[in-house]
C-alpha cells in the first residue's frame, strides 16, 4: 500500500486534525491501514471504543437533544436493531419530536445532494428506544415486538408516545456501514397509530412458507424501496414461520444489498456483452466517483483511495488505497471493504440490467478530507445510482479510459493500475472480438464450473 503523498489539505475551521488524536492509538504508527481496516467495527487498536468515533461524538453532544421521560411525535418510520450482545439485542422504535411527515428522516434514497449537516440533522431527531430481546423473539406473541413489526410495515409516517426509564442520553452513534443515530434510552412502554400499512410488505409477511430470500426478491421487483425492505428484514417480519429472527441493522443493510444484487447478477449474466467503454462521473460530499463499464462479460471491482486526514486513514501521510474484485461467478468470501462493496454493485447490476447489457464494471472512489463524517454505506449505493442515470461518456479504447481517469482524480494513473485487477487485465489480455473485429451480441449463459 505505498503512494504518493498529495497536496496537504486545509483544517476545518474550528477542528483539530483528527491525526493529533490519532497517533494515541496503539499499534498505528507501525500500521497505518489499522483505522482504515477496522472502521470501528473489530477494535484493533484494543481499547473499548474507537478513539475517532470518540472525538466526533463530543461534537455531537452539543446538538439539541430531548431531555424528558415522555415522547410524543412522529416515527418515519423507522426502528434500530443493535447488534452487541448478539444473539440478545437491542430492539426498538426511532421516533422523532417533530409531528407530521417525516418520511425523510429515514429514507436514504432521498440523501443524494444533501449535505453532510443535512444529513446528520436528520439522524439526530431521532430518538432510540431500547429494550432488548433473543433474536428469536421475534415469532413469540410480546408486545414492544408486534409494535416494532407493525411499525415495519407502516407505508406512512406514524404517530408514536413512548414513554422511557431514563431521559435519552444525548449521543450520536456514526458508523461507516449505518447512517448516523440520535440518542437513546431504554423504554418502557409505547403507543403506535398506525393508519395504513403498505400491503406488498404485509402480504410478504402473512407468507410464513417464502423464505427470507425469495421474500426480499419479490418486495424488490414490486418496487419496494431497498431502505424499507431491509427495515423489514431486521424486524423478522420475513421468512418461514420457524426460521424468523431480529437482524442486527447494521448486518441487514449489507445482506439486503448482498442477496438483491446477487438475484439481479444471475439475470445481468445472460445479456449480450457490451462492446465499447463507458464512464460515468460525479463529485459529493468531497468524495469523486468514477464508474467505467468495460467490453466483455461481467466482472466488478470497487477501490477506494482514502486521504490522509480522512476519517479512516487519520495517521498516514500517503493516499491508502483499497479493494476487492469478483470474476464472472462472484466471489464466495466477504469483500475487505465491507459493505460499500455490496451497496455499489447492486447499484451497478441495476444500471446494467436498464442497458440490457453485461460488462466489467470498475468503481473508483477518491475520499478527500472534507468527508469528515461516516454517514453509511447509503452513501455509496445512492450517489454510484445517481451516477449510473447520467448519460455516459462512451469512449473506444482503454487509452482513452485512461486519460478520462487521469483527469478525473489527483492520484496518479499508475498507482490505480497498479492496484486494479480490472485494469491490469484491460492491458495484458486481449478479447476474441478485437481480432475478429466483431462485438459481442449475442445472449451469454452461464456455464457450470
Amino acid at each position: 500500500m505505498t503512494g504518493e503523498a498529495p497536496a496537504p489539505a486545509p483544517p476545518l475551521p474550528g477542528l483539530r486534525p483528527v491525526a493529533s488524536l490519532s497517533w494515541s492509538i496503539p499499534g498505528l504508527r507501525e500500521d497505518p491501514t489499522m483505522c482504515l481496516r477496522c472502521r470501528s467495527a473489530q477494535l484493533l487498536c484494543g481499547k473499548p471504543v474507537c478513539p475517532i468515533l470518540v472525538k466526533y461524538d463530543a461534537f455531537a453532544r452539543t446538538l439539541p437533544m430531548v431531555s424528558a421521560k415522555e415522547l410524543d411525535g412522529s416515527s418515519p418510520p423507522g426502528l434500530f436493531v443493535g447488534r452487541f450482545g448478539y444473539p440478545k439485542v437491542s430492539l426498538g422504535p426511532l421516533i422523532s419530536p417533530v409531528h407530521g411527515d417525516t418520511l425523510l428522516l429515514d429514507t436514504p434514497e432521498e440523501w443524494v445532494g444533501r449535505s453532510v449537516a443535512e444529513v446528520v440533522g436528520f439522524r439526530t431527531m431521532l430518538v432510540r428506544g431500547t429494550q432488548r430481546f433473543h433474536v428469536l423473539d421475534a415469532e413469540k406473541p410480546l408486545r414492544l415486538v408486534d409494535d416494532v413489526q407493525t411499525l415495519a410495515l407502516a407505508r406512512e409516517s406514524i404517530e408514536v408516545e413512548a414513554t422511557f426509564r431514563r431521559a435519552p442520553r444525548g449521543h450520536l452513534s456514526l458508523s461507516d456501514e449505518l447512517p448516523p443515530y440520535g440518542p437513546s434510552a431504554p423504554i418502557e412502554k409505547v403507543r403506535l397509530d398506525v393508519r395504513h400499512v403498505d400491503d406488498r410488505l404485509e402480504r410478504l409477511h402473512r407468507d410464513t412458507d417464502a423464505n427470507a430470500g425469495l421474500a426480499v426478491k419479490e418486495l424488490y421487483e414490486r418496487g419496494v424501496r431497498v431502505s424499507r425492505i431491509q427495515r423489514a428484514f431486521s424486524a423478522g417480519t420475513l421468512g418461514r414461520r420457524g426460521r424468523r429472527r431480529f437482524v442486527p441493522t447494521r448486518w441487514s443493510i449489507t445482506a439486503v444489498d448482498d442477496l438483491v444484487g446477487k438475484q439481479n447478477l444471475e439475470r445481468v449474466r445472460y445479456l449480450p456483452e457490451l462492446s465499447d467503454w463507458r464512464v460515468y462521473r460525479l463529485t459529493a460530499l468531497d468524495n469523486r466517483w468514477l464508474i467505467a463499464f468495460l467490453p466483455g462479460a461481467f466482472r466488478y471491482e470497487s477501490i477506494e483511495a482514502w486521504y490522509p486526514n480522512t476519517l479512516w486513514n487519520p495517521a498516514s501521510a500517503s493516499v491508502v488505497l483499497m479493494g476487492d474484485h469478483e470474476g464472472f461467478r462472484g466471489r464466495t468470501t466477504y469483500a475487505s471493504i465491507g459493505g460499500c462493496y455490496y451497496a455499489a454493485r447492486l447499484a451497478v447490476s441495476e444500471a446494467m440490467l436498464r442497458t440490457g447489457r453485461q460488462s466489467g464494471a470498475l468503481i473508483l472512489r477518491e475520499v478527500h478530507p472534507g468527508e469528515i463524517l461516516p454517514l453509511g454505506v447509503w452513501n455509496v449505493r445512492e450517489h454510484v445510482r445517481s451516477a449510473l442515470t447520467q448519460p455516459p461518456l462512451v469512449l473506444g479504447s482503454l487509452d482513452e479510459l485512461h486519460k478520462v481517469l487521469s483527469e478525473t482524480f489527483a492520484i496518479p494513473l499508475p498507482r490505480w493500475q497498479r492496484q486494479s485487477s480490472l485494469l491490469h487485465e484491460a492491458r495484458t489480455q486481449r478479447r476474441l472480438e478485437e481480432y475478429l473485429g466483431a462485438p459481442a451480441a449475442s445472449p451469454r449463459a452461464p456455464t457450470r464450473s
